[in-house]
């Protein structure tokens, strides 16, 4: 099946024939649907923080920054700003010279409103000896959109999100890579004012983003009083996937050669694993709001920091009771309560081990990585999101779902779904060492039964998609987890490019 040149492919790729072998088999079976127990709720699986609890936990958070930890803001940053866009692209590639679409009409209508308007009036100039006002006069939209997404012009249409700008400032307009950047001098800066972000980006645009963080970096660490350490890696081609036919066979191009796709965020877990920190912030590039609503953001950033410091530092101190093979019984029902009531990690027949198993089960239990993750409120279609899932070895954690991992063909489950109430809007902070301070090693915690497959296509031919499990959902499948509500306004991402006209991007 596989041929001599697709040997060394694999080598090239750091791909092992038995992972080849792996995902064809996956093709042929699918992966199984996730076991529900219930849709997480507050007060069954998501915890709802009160006033009290959110100046304790800050406090705690404060407190813990003034310690030698090395704090992270990890933020995933290589997806391309094309489908921001896609509407602007139909538009272009079309007969029609003048907008029809709701939306198109509404981006030439408001276009002032962006921050890029300026450098898109520019160029523009430049260009087409035009502005963009003189240009929507004469009904030249598509120069416009030209100057917009090609190479010509600001070649927005090429770009990775995080080098479009998103919000305008007296002084300056920003990127989301300046708004992550001011985000995390404002939660995630330990006492020598020192803070840490990574980005992962695509190798083609690496040096893009390193030529914009080197024209404002100086200035920001003056500004806002802190050294900035920012790293970057890339998806390694060790975690792309082989593509199939429809005969679950390995799809090759016209050259007859091997089709590789890239694994999805899942592949980030490698990334994550490769750095040396003590707590780890995730969220997604394009989720940044402007400096006038970042208060509520920083506040429960720094609340689900100290939700996690809080929880970490009392399993610390169980999984050294435990360690005692002479613990009582009263120190491990405490414990095993500590399991079920604060992290949501239940053992239905718990009753049934005897003292030496329940030591052990919890010690397990203990030992692994933790991760808070805020969870905002559903306001639209229930779907993906915090459910309680059942395990292999029948005790019931939380997991965070894609709808893809439910049976909506099952009644009962496609109904627990439907009961959902949040969402995830990707808003983690994670523990990433153990009791004694070594690094977990994060890919023995991935649940290699939570891929996805998809249908995707090449040169018109249809092809089967691998994904590895999600960065956020089997990647961190045995970890323990705690979801915590956060409010809606800590979410705002952009999806589409009129997203930046919403009031909360102005």
């Amino acid at each position: 099946m596989l041929h001599q040149q697709d040997k060394q492919t694999l080598q090239e790729k750091g791909i092992s024939e038995n992972l080849i072998t792996e995902q064809l088999n996956a093709f042929k079976t699918g992966f199984p649907f996730l076991k529900i127990i219930n849709a997480a709720e507050i007060g069954n699986g998501i915890t709802k923080v009160s006033q009290e609890e959110i100046t304790k936990y800050q406090d705690v958070w404060d407190k813990y920054l003034l310690t030698n930890a090395t704090i992270l803001k990890f933020v995933p940053a290589s997806g391309a700003a094309s489908r921001m866009f896609k509407d602007l692209f139909e538009f272009l590639d079309s007969n029609e010279n003048v907008p029809g679409k709701h939306f198109v009409q509404k981006f030439f209508d408001e276009i002032n409103r962006f921050a890029f308007y300026p450098s898109l009036n520019e160029v523009c100039l430049k260009n087409n000896n035009k502005s963009i006002d003189e240009l929507i006069e004469a009904k030249e939209y598509k120069a416009i959109l030209k100057n917009l997404l090609h190479s010509e012009g600001l070649n927005y249409g090429a770009l990775p999100k995080g080098l479009l700008l998103f919000h305008s400032y007296p002084d300056e307009k920003r990127t989301p890579v300046k708004e992550h950047l001011v985000e995390a001098a404002l939660y995630a800066t330990n006492k020598e004012n020192e803070s840490n972000v990574h980005f992962t980006v695509s190798e083609e645009h690496k040096s893009l983003f390193e030529k914009h963080i080197n024209a404002f970096l100086s200035d920001y660490e003056q500004k806002y009083n802190v050294k900035y350490s920012v790293t970057f890696s890339e998806q390694k081609p060790s975690t792309d996937t082989l593509a199939a036919d429809e005969n679950n066979q390995p799809f090759r191009d016209e050259n007859g050669n091997l089709v590789f796709r890239p694994g999805g965020h899942g592949a980030l877990i490698e990334n994550l694993n490769d750095l040396e920190a003590d707590v780890i912030f995730i969220k997604n590039i394009d989720n940044v709001v402007p400096d006038s609503l970042k208060d509520k953001t920083v506040t429960y950033k720094k609340i689900i920091a100290g939700i996690l410091v809080d929880l970490q530092q009392q399993s610390f101190e169980y999984l050294k009771q435990l360690k005692n093979k002479s613990i009582s019984d009263e120190e491990l029902n405490e414990i095993a309560d500590f399991c079920d009531k604060q992290l949501n990690n239940q053992k239905p027949d718990i009753e049934l081990l005897k003292k030496e198993e329940l030591r052990q089960y919890l010690i397990t239990k203990l030992n692994r990585p933790i991760r808070v993750c805020g969870m905002v409120k559903n306001s639209g279609e229930p779907g993906g999101g915090p459910f309680l899932i059942e395990n292999n070895d029948g005790s019931i954690s939380p997991q965070i779902l894609e709808s893809s991992q439910i049976d909506v063909n099952n009644s009962v489950d496609k109904a627990k779904m439907m009961r959902s109430t949040h969402f995830n809007p990707v808003d983690l902070v994670c523990g990433v060492k153990n009791y004694e301070g070594k690094k977990f090693d994060l890919l023995k915690y991935v649940d290699k039964n939570t891929g996805f497959i998809s249908l995707k296509s090449k040169n018109g031919k249809e092809l089967k998609a691998l994904e590895l499990p999600g960065l956020w959902n089997g990647a961190m499948s045995d970890w323990n987890t705690i979801f915590v509500e956060v409010p809606v306004e800590t979410f705002n991402p952009v999806k589409t490019v009129n997203d930046l006209l919403r009031p909360e991007h102005q």
